[in-house]
């Protein structure tokens, strides 16, 4: 009975403690607090709309500058990315094309002197004999004048009885001389670049045309066969400053028509540096067709006579076949069927 007593007077011991504890917990705000508290909640309602207008009003003109600066963004990269690529070449007419083309032997004397007096000083033609141009289907130069321009050149020859090498007079049976000796020689005359050779550079030189263009060229007969001297040509008069903001290396220049759009060879030709006497225009697009058909001739002397064959063997074949059917008409037109 003791014990049970006890149970009450304990639970009403704990509720004595924890009731003060309860009362500060759920005690209700002071007047001072109730009066605090709406100035404090004005003060933040009225600070927060000026805020919430500053950054409205700083976001727009952030959003209108990104969306400026955005297709200028990509505008410019487009561009640079079109700078990573050369332009197709010009398309040029020109009197060897097609299946009946020649030569123009004019035009091919031309080019020989541009390429003498403008390119010979840095580029090689080591493929090219002094006689090939005196030969049918070429430039066609008097024997007496090839003789005498080979005459002009120094051939380095040797060994004499002495195991020497030494220097003679060029004849009409050596090729053209190359202005270095070596690439090393080259790359250090020419600020480390190094000029190729044009002895069949016209030939080696290409572009794709497209579609559908690419699928005539890929058939024989149709195929389109300057694409090399359309890119000559355009290379030579496509020189032009370039653009604000492309940055060139010193010793570069810009040439939309060069791969990487760079080129290290200094505009070659100018107006009036080459003196024609045919009385021809002295301009840099008439220097440019000249000198291009001249390196196509070297690059393939034997165009005409390859055109002349061909033509021979298709006009045989159209007798062949024809003769082939009136002999099939003849011996089975008794046979009954």
């Amino acid at each position: 009975m003791k014990r049970r007593a006890l149970i009450p007077v304990a639970v009403a011991a704990t509720l004595a403690l924890l009731g003060p504890a309860w009362a500060q917990e759920e005690a209700p705000p002071s007047t001072t607090d109730q009066a605090a508290a709406p100035s404090a909640q004005e003060t933040d309602q009225g600070a927060a709309p000026p805020a919430k207008e500053a950054d409205k009003a700083a976001a727009p003109p952030a959003k209108e500058a990104e969306k400026v600066a955005a297709p200028e963004a990509k505008e410019k990269e487009a561009r640079h990315g079109s700078e990573r690529h050369e332009q197709k070449p010009k398309r040029f007419d020109w009197s060897f094309a097609g299946a009946f083309g020649r030569y123009d032997k004019a035009q091919l004397r031309r080019g020989f002197k541009v390429y003498k007096e403008v390119c010979a000083s840095c580029h090689s033609i080591k493929m090219l004999a002094f006689r090939n141009l005196s030969q049918p289907g070429g430039p066609e130069f008097p024997e007496k004048e090839v003789e005498a321009l080979a005459a002009s050149y120094k051939i380095k020859d040797g060994p004499n009885q002495a195991g020497e090498y030494f220097d003679r007079p060029g004849r009409p049976s050596d090729r053209f001389p190359p202005p270095f000796a070596n690439e090393q020689a080259a790359r250090a005359a020419l600020a480390g670049n190094y000029p190729p050779d044009m002895s069949v550079l016209a030939k080696a030189r290409g572009y794709s045309r497209g579609f559908p263009l690419f699928l005539f060229d890929a058939l024989p007969g149709f195929s389109y066969q300057e694409h090399g001297v359309d890119y000559i040509v355009s290379l030579m008069e496509g020189y032009e400053d370039p653009p604000p903001d492309v940055k060139m290396p010193e010793g570069q220049f810009y040439d939309p028509y060069m791969p990487g759009r760079r080129i290290g060879m200094p505009p070659p030709l100018s107006e009036d540096v080459v003196t024609y006497e045919d009385g021809a225009p002295q301009t840099i697009d008439q220097y440019a067709k000249d000198v291009a058909a001249f390196m196509m001739w070297v690059a393939e002397p034997h165009l005409e006579s390859r055109k002349r064959i061909g033509l021979g063997v298709v006009a045989f074949l159209l007798v062949f076949v024809g003769l082939l059917y009136f002999t099939k008409r003849k011996i089975w037109s008794n046979v009954p069927h």
